[in-house]
């Protein structure tokens, strides 16, 4: 299930997300060279090192690195909300990758964001990105719910911490949303428990996600992420 092929080719008052060539036909929000670098990444396994713990299987579109980088950081950083459509797509890649490509129940739980960081990028990242790639796995087939059960708490910026920082700061970032735990098991119930981010880097943010979920009794099946940095991607 690819991603990018079949979208249709626009041009956009803007330049394009990958490389910033201007004037030019742009597949929502990058140029045909950049739809192509993007179009040409695999799927496949990620793990940081050390592995934290409660970490589940971790599945990574590609490294951040050339195109990719400059794509999501145009998404996050710069307000190009419309490239939610293509990130979001190549999201369904990476769970149908890590899933074995046959279609199953699937339950998505996004690493919910700040306030703070809602408010600085204009809304919820990783939910808009959720939410397409569950349109797009549903039009494949795939029985497909999204979940939001946690809420984030104020943290240090994780630019400014080393691992152990990151570690610390993850480990009380994330509470569970009050009443949401019985209506959360029986969403996963005969599901594959999936969680999003939009990168891995140290594993903490995803690890502490998912043992919030296991101390509700909701066993986590693995995680999908748009990039791996360098250094982890491929490990």
């Amino acid at each position: 299930m690819r991603s990018m092929a079949g979208l249709v080719d626009l041009v956009l008052p803007a330049a394009c997300a990958g490389c910033e060539a201007e004037r030019v036909p742009l597949r929502y929000g990058v140029c045909a060279e950049c739809a192509a670098e993007l179009e040409d990444l695999r799927p496949g396994p990620t793990s940081p090192t050390p592995v934290p713990a409660g970490l589940p299987p971790c599945t990574a579109l590609g490294p951040y690195d050339g195109v990719l980088r400059e794509v999501l950081l145009a998404y996050k950083e710069r307000g190009r909300h419309g490239l939610a459509v293509p990130l979001g797509a190549l999201l369904a890649d990476v769970i149908a990758s890590a899933a074995g490509g046959d279609p199953l129940g699937v339950l998505l739980i996004p690493v919910p964001t700040t306030a703070r960081a809602a408010r600085a990028r204009h809304g919820d990242h990783m939910g808009r990105l959720a939410r397409r790639a569950a349109d797009r796995l549903r039009r494949a087939g795939w029985p497909t719910a999204v979940a939001r059960p946690l809420r984030a708490l104020p943290k240090p910026d994780s630019a400014e911490l080393d691992a152990a920082g990151r570690a610390a700061a993850a480990e009380s970032a994330f509470r569970l949303r009050a009443g949401r735990a019985a209506a959360l098991r029986r969403a996963a119930a005969g599901r594959r428990v999936v969680v999003l981010d939009d990168i891995v880097t140290t594993g903490v943010t995803l690890a502490a996600v998912a043992r919030c979920l296991a101390a509700i009794d909701i066993p986590v099946d693995g995680a999908s992420v748009i990039a791996a940095t360098r250094l982890r991607y491929g490990q």
